[in-house]
């Protein structure tokens, strides 16, 4: 089997796969819950809890957290998203055992001493200062506030000078209590041992953590309204974001709308973006269109930054490429090579067993299930040519597009 799942008394999830010729595990606990389950006095709360989690349990101080794997030559790390929270490590197979433990502890017995919220404070306020100072990084951020305008997806994940200088550790357990609920927490493996060994080492650790309930639903964004937003800044560049939402994670038309946005912006340096901003005229060093879908709504944005004497040839080229899709479908050549295209970046992505790692967690919270490879190019294959160009039309429709662009003073 590709996968297999074993449930806890508590809810909590084991999922699991067997690699062989590898003596790397990677193992993680992911939450269904992150910025988006935050409430407005809250913004930036699930992204603390993330640093949070390592300063200190019930058994150990922050010194021996980090240093429990890392001693070993194992990683332990964590992220926040709009709608996760994963701690996850890797480590030798033969200390599989340490990361269940140690996950298990950061995850379910935090403290939250008082003087390392003191210290995570400064930590998190300069890393907001460091994104700020990179506009490629503030644009993406901001434009999200566009997008989702009066919702929580368009809160930033790190939240707001104010609202992480008012987080305390009441915060931070009011934040668990409400959210937490053990029905959606998956605890994922990859490695190169059992079935039987994982589900007898992780329920000696996550057995025991009582089960949880959440009462919180999410809420979709009602209503969107396309803006064109823009800002000076001491930059030397100019820096453009176009986009607005998109398909959700289970509509039916949002696998040729991934393959689209692959095509027209995606991480190869054939994409139609490239190609004409970068190859043909030289505006851009780099360009990017990417899609992100959420459970009940998602986003679609593009990215690019060049000289500000450029800026509207390079946005004029950007809607062109848009049009030609809109009015000309794909020759059956095209069709097959962006098919074939998607179809290896995918394989690659899952010869990664951290990434396949932590895709299964994430699959199994939103879908209950994880897709084979086999699956998908299937599905890739059934596409047809009028299957993108209904789905360019309406999603690059131009009076439904928003746009930041940040000037050079």
């Amino acid at each position: 089997m590709e996968y297999q799942i074993y449930t806890l008394p508590n809810g909590i999830r084991i999922a699991h796969r067997q690699v062989p010729h590898t003596q790397i595990v990677h193992c993680g606990l992911m939450l269904d819950m992150g910025s988006r389950d935050e409430k407005p006095n809250q913004v930036g709360l699930a992204h603390f809890w993330e640093h949070m989690a390592f300063k200190g349990t019930k058994k150990r101080k922050s010194y021996h957290i980090i240093n429990r794997l890392e001693s070993v030559g194992g990683e332990l790390n964590a992220y926040t998203t709009k709608e996760k929270i994963c701690f996850y490590a890797s480590v030798l197979d033969n200390h599989f055992e340490k990361s269940v433990e140690l996950l298990a502890d950061i995850t379910f017995h935090s403290t939250f001493p008082e003087n390392q919220i003191e210290k995570e404070r400064g930590v998190i306020l300069e890393e907001m200062s460091m994104y700020q100072d990179s506009p490629e990084d503030a644009i993406q951020d901001d434009f999200d506030g566009i997008v989702f305008a009066n919702h929580q997806l368009g809160a930033n994940i790190l939240g707001t000078q104010d609202s992480v200088k008012s987080f305390t550790r009441k915060s931070l357990q009011q934040f668990i209590t409400e959210n937490m609920d053990t029905d959606r927490i998956v605890f994922s493996v990859v490695g190169n041992i059992s079935f039987k060994k994982v589900v007898q080492i992780t329920e000696k650790y996550l057995k025991e953590i009582p089960a949880r309930k959440s009462e919180i639903r999410r809420e979709p964004p009602q209503s969107y309204l396309p803006q064109q937003v823009t800002l000076t800044k001491s930059i030397t560049q100019a820096h453009c974001a176009i986009g607005r939402p998109a398909y959700a994670l289970k509509d039916e038309r949002r696998l040729p709308f991934f393959m689209l946005v692959n095509l027209f912006g995606g991480p190869g340096m054939n994409s139609r973006l490239n190609m004409t901003l970068r190859e043909k005229y030289g505006l851009v060093y780099g360009i990017e269109a990417n899609y992100s879908p959420f459970i009940d709504t998602g986003f679609l944005g593009i990215y690019f930054a060049t000289d500000k004497a450029n800026l509207e040839k390079a946005k004029s080229l950007i809607r062109k490429e848009m049009q030609l899709l809109k009015e000309k479908p794909l020759g059956k050549l095209q069709l097959h090579t962006a098919k074939e295209q998607l179809m290896g970046q995918l394989a690659m992505a899952e010869e990664s067993n951290q990434s396949y790692m932590l895709m299964m967690a994430k699959s199994i919270l939103d879908l209950g299930r994880v897709e084979s490879l086999e699956s998908i190019f299937n599905a890739i294959k059934k596409i047809e040519a009028h299957d993108l160009q209904s789905v360019t039309q309406e999603m690059f429709d131009e009076n439904q597009l928003s746009y930041l662009t940040f000037l050079p003073e």
